[in-house]
């Protein structure tokens, strides 16, 4: 009975697997298609039942004739999922009765408050299904061995990877609730031949490694899946995990009140949304019309398989530069080239020139002997101020100083700080430190 159940499910995810390589490689116009049957499908549902969406929609039923129609509904704002709901954490935009639902996870408030997000049986399998095309860019198989480098709170990244994973048949191995030091020895002991974790950890367990003298070429991590931060897109800060580790590192986005929409290519030119389960539009910064290919824009997702927490025309606050037609590791989905390159509220004019975080990183992590890094900007005369603190083994920020002035065209206050003395985090790293608006 064992075996026949094991060979049902083998059947159940190579189809599954066949499912995805088909959407990945449909030509655009089945695409389309594909997504405006399930975007009427998601506008009836939440027509019929969700009060949020009603409010904003209005009563009388949607249906949407044409993809490009979809410009015509109102956006969707984090502010307006919990406006009026700071002491209960629920979100508006809940399609039925706190009961209905099976699931309960926290965002990780990096960017607000934590807000609370539900979800139905059906919604987390929709996750679990999702996830696999991460896992699939991954190369993850059954016999792989999963450590989870995460505390396992509220947080919904790392349950729905874990689940993901079991689902997959892998071994998955929990490494919460234990210190950097206990978490490589649980790496060693288990033979795990994979890691999840932020990008910032995954640099933060390589700095405890060399510190104890444990090779980390030598154990037997052979593919390393980040998320949270932009790192796993930037070049180097990829380099750096993929030389520390001598392992292959997949990005992936995500949100949790979206949905887990993107998986990195295996080139690490940057993210592919997820198009047969979200539709995503690109928002121009310079004029806020519809984005043209590689043109800076922000990212608007609409997910199109949670039924009980649907957002419709999300504004993520996420800037990328769209690319059509990419045609990378034979998958047409959009590719962000970069991945995420910050948030539009991060995005800092020094003199004149726009100058994101991920940018300063890329830089930054050029230099091995920079081990952490924090960067302040303030605001003086109604003009941004950057201040960069440095652990340099060299004690040299000159040398780092004359580099972001070639590569930015700018002259960067970069001072020295003790080693040690920078916060590490397994979590979202707080390595921008805003002080523009101290209120």
């Amino acid at each position: 009975m064992a075996d026949m159940k094991a060979e049902t499910n083998q059947i159940e995810n190579e189809s599954a697997w066949a499912q995805r390589q088909h959407w990945i490689r449909c030509e655009p116009d089945e695409l389309r298609a594909w997504q405006l049957e399930r975007l009427n499908r998601l506008l009836d549902e939440t027509i019929m039942s969700n009060r949020f969406y009603q409010k904003k929609l209005g009563n009388a039923p949607v249906r949407i004739n044409a993809l490009d129609d979809l410009a015509s509904l109102p956006f969707t704002f984090k502010t307006d999922l919990n406006e009026g709901n700071h002491r209960s954490g629920m979100p508006n935009n809940l399609t039925w009765p706190a009961d209905r639902y099976v699931r309960f996870h926290r965002t990780s408030g990096t960017h607000g408050r934590p807000m609370v997000v539900l979800d139905t049986t059906a919604d987390w399998e929709w996750w679990i299904a999702t996830w696999q095309y991460v896992l699939d860019s991954a190369e993850i198989a059954a016999d792989d061995r999963c450590l989870l480098a995460f505390s396992f709170g509220p947080f919904i990244g790392f349950w729905s990877a874990f689940d993901a994973l079991a689902a997959r048949q892998a071994m998955v191995i929990p490494a919460g609730g234990i210190g950097s030091l206990a978490r490589l020895d649980l790496l060693q002991t288990s033979s795990a031949t994979a890691l999840f974790c932020t990008p910032s950890y995954a640099l933060h367990l390589a700095e405890i490694a060399t510190q104890n003298g444990i090779r980390l070429c030598d154990t037997s991590i052979r593919k390393i899946v980040v998320a949270g931060e932009p790192g796993g897109s930037i070049p180097a800060t990829r380099q750096r995990i993929e030389e520390e580790w001598g392992a292959v590192l997949t990005d992936h986005g995500g949100a949790s009140e979206i949905g887990p929409w993107g998986f990195g290519d295996r080139r690490g030119r940057g993210l592919h949304v997820i198009e047969s389960e979200f539709i995503a539009e690109f928002i121009s910064v310079e004029t806020g019309r519809p984005a043209d290919d590689g043109e800076l824009s922000e990212l608007v997702l609409t997910s199109l398989g949670r039924m009980g927490a649907p957002v419709i025309r999300y504004r993520t606050g996420d800037l990328v530069r769209p690319r059509w037609n990419a045609n990378v590791d034979d998958c047409n989905f959009v590719l962000l080239e970069g991945g995420v390159l910050g948030r539009n509220d991060d995005m800092m004019v020094i003199r004149g020139v726009n100058i994101f975080p991920s940018s300063v990183e890329q830089i930054l992590r050029g230099f091995p002997e920079v081990v952490e890094y924090r960067l302040t900007v303030r605001r003086e005369a109604e003009m941004d101020q950057l201040q960069i603190e440095i652990e340099d083994r060299l004690q040299n920020p000159a040398r780092v100083q004359k580099e972001l002035n070639v590569r930015l065209g700018l002259r960067v206050d970069v001072q020295c700080v003790a080693a040690g003395s920078l916060p590490r985090t397994e979590g979202k790293s707080r390595r921008f430190v805003d002080k523009r608006n101290p209120l």
